[in-house]
């Protein structure tokens, strides 16, 4: 038997390799899809909505984030681990589910009222209250469409089968309904109605056919659930202190053309670190049982980070020339720029979501993402205010840098630690 042969009847022998390389396929698949349908939409909406339509979406969505993270509140990796380590146990994996639910619906009720007094008192929220309410809608359409449990239970195939609906759905939808500037309203409506259909057929699957039961909610669980994801929240939403803070203060300083052009600029980079978040979905539930495979995952995901970023840096100035107008064109500096960034992202991931969380070190990362975030949102207010679109760029991708390298220096630290116990 020669060594292909060999290596071919260890992997069919082989439970995880098997369920790693099927899921992968699927969130492959999910990814192409991914890429093909923003490609047909953005030269259209560009052209139809302009750079101030892409401005007030991006805006939006940067400010609607932060509502996202505290209604996410770090679930996508606590309840999936825990959800991972119990998924033969029906009546546990009830108890988490509809935890989970009721702690987000409680969560995203006292959002809507934040957000609702902010509009109140801000002009420039007043202002854009209208594209704000309605980007606003992704958050019960995330709620409703449970992403984690199908990644907690390696059922990579419903997750895929979901997305490209939905987004063949927003596709269909813009080419019909978006026909002027005035339109820009329709983008977040529509992802978020292709979000609730995909939720409603997804409850049913969780519910009526794999017989998970929703308990009705408890306070003391609700309390429970969201301490026990208390240092991922932390973790997940002080990075928007130099995210998406970055385009709102941008926003605030330059208007909405240079929001556009900025994200114009982030798109391309954002599509090239989904396709880098597939494999980190595809190996976190395998990590959570077995952390002996993670220097084979970070060699898989580091390299890979860096092809993305070189093809992009080189490639920037063609691809926002083909597919924006030439309003645009500064976007092309903005994505070089992001590109870099892809590498970083990468380190944090292999060493802070699939390393640090995994094996418990919430509070380690916590404390790395907290003092980097303070630092990049120092630096957004230094280089967005004196270098408007460039600056917000760099001071993102500064920000970044500072995570992926600090956490990969935290987690070596560990590793030593352990070979030396």
């Amino acid at each position: 038997m020669n060594k292909f042969q060999l290596a071919k009847s260890r992997f069919k022998k082989s439970n995880d390799a098997q369920v790693v390389a099927r899921n992968f396929g699927y969130m492959l698949f999910l990814q192409i899809a991914s890429y093909a349908f923003p490609l047909i939409t953005i030269p259209y909406l560009a052209r139809v909505i302009g750079v101030e339509g892409f401005g007030k979406i991006a805006f939006a969505a940067a400010v609607i984030l932060w509502f996202q993270t505290v209604t996410e509140w770090g679930f996508g990796y606590t309840a999936t681990r825990d959800v991972a380590k119990n998924k033969n146990d029906l009546i546990k994996i009830s108890e988490i589910f509809s935890n989970v639910l009721w702690t987000k619906i409680i969560l995203m009720i006292f959002s809507l009222i934040v957000l609702s007094f902010l509009i109140i008192f801000i002009p420039i929220f007043q202002e854009n209250k209208n594209i704000l309410l309605i980007t606003f809608l992704l958050i019960p359409g995330n709620i409703f469409f449970p992403e984690w449990f199908f990644q907690a239970l390696e059922r990579m195939k419903f997750i895929t089968y979901f997305g490209v609906i939905s987004k063949f759905i927003f596709t269909i939808l813009v080419f019909v309904f978006v026909n002027d500037q005035g339109d820009y309203l329709l983008q977040p409506l529509f992802i978020s109605m292709g979000l609730f259909f995909c939720g409603l057929v997804s409850f049913y699957l969780i519910v009526a056919k794999w017989g998970v039961r929703i308990r009705a909610p408890r306070w003391k669980d609700v309390f429970l659930t969201i301490k026990s994801g208390y240092n991922v929240f932390l973790n997940n939403i002080f990075p928007n202190l130099y995210n998406s803070f970055s385009t709102v203060f941008l926003g605030l300083v330059a208007g909405s053309a240079s929001t556009g052009i900025l994200e114009a600029g982030k798109k391309f980079s954002e599509i090239a670190q989904q396709f880098l978040n597939v494999i980190s979905k595809v190996f976190f539930p395998l990590l959570s049982r077995n952390i002996k495979v993670h220097d084979a995952y970070g060699k898989i995901q580091i390299s890979l980070s860096v092809c993305c970023a070189l093809v992009i840096f080189f490639f920037a100035p063609y691809l926002i020339d083909f597919f924006y107008t030439a309003d645009f064109n500064l976007a092309a500096v903005v994505l070089q720029i992001m590109s870099i960034s892809i590498v970083f992202q990468a380190l944090n991931s292999v060493y802070g979501t699939n390393y640090l969380i995994v094996l418990g070190y919430e509070m380690e990362l916590r404390r790395i993402t907290t003092g980097v975030s303070i630092l990049g949102f120092v630096f957004s207010l230094f280089f967005v205010y004196y270098f408007d679109i460039i600056g917000a760029a760099v001071s993102i991708t500064l920000a970044r840098g500072f995570l992926g390298v600090g956490v990969l220096l935290k987690a070596i630290g560990i590793k030593n630690k352990k070979l030396k116990g």
